[in-house]
């Protein structure tokens, strides 16, 4: 029986602005972000051979820049003939109307709302947490909807070992994982993702999905939750 695998992989380092929760920012890679790219491509290739599998000829990727600046610099390294797709449903969590504003800017609107209480501490990386804005979704749905979209186009492969590559963001992709069964609850919040290195996922024929390869990076205690 074929085996199909899921390689994730997190945008490379970018020109973020500070302070800033949303993660649609519509801002490039880093030189050093580029770097990483091309550094994926290659550790692509190698976990390709070790697990015996062909890299699927289609990259999935977000819809921001850094992540389809990613994937492009992927395909265009490997060796072969590649394409990206860039698909609204690998885009991390978005906070809706208060795209891009500041935390203070947030804090600021929601304190000047009548309807709203002032927002509780913490709730940028509370995965139940949803902004009280048009639009806004918690970190639980943007797992919930990116994992949707791995298990929806893992059951379009072909008979023959594959590894499809998934270029999207480090906080959607393990409340994905979560949703999937390969993460508990408890390590969303202890665990990370590095910048362009792939944590592969294996999807079986009953649904079920394992990790196989790639690490998350682990969090330091110190460290706070942004991502």
């Amino acid at each position: 029986m074929a085996r199909h695998f899921a390689a994730l992989v997190r945008h490379g380092d970018y020109h973020q602005r500070e302070n800033v929760p949303s993660a649609h920012q519509p801002f490039a890679l880093t030189a050093c972000g580029e770097q990483q790219a091309h550094d994926a491509a290659k550790t692509l290739a190698k976990l390709a051979t070790d697990l015996g599998a062909e890299i699927d000829p289609v990259i999935d990727s977000s819809q921001m820049l850094r992540a389809w600046a990613t994937a492009d610099i992927i395909a265009t390294t490997l060796t072969g003939d590649f394409s990206v797709i860039c698909h609204d449903a690998l885009a991390e969590r978005s906070v809706g109307a208060l795209a891009n504003l500041s935390i203070s800017e947030i804090n600021q609107i929601v304190d000047a709302d009548p309807r709203f209480d002032p927002l509780p501490e913490g709730w940028k990386s509370d995965s139940h947490f949803r902004l009280p804005f048009q639009g806004a979704e918690s970190l639980m749905q943007s797992g919930e909807r990116v994992a949707a979209h791995l298990t929806k186009h893992m059951k379009e492969f072909p008979t023959r070992d594959t590894l499809k590559v998934f270029v999207g963001h480090g906080a959607s992709f393990r409340h994905a994982a979560h949703h999937l069964g390969v993460l508990r609850f408890d390590e969303i919040a202890a665990l990370s993702m590095y910048h362009a290195r792939p944590v592969v996922l294996e999807h079986h024929a009953d649904c079920t999905w394992y990790h196989v390869a790639g690490d998350w990076k682990v969090r330091a205690k110190a460290e706070p939750v942004l991502d």
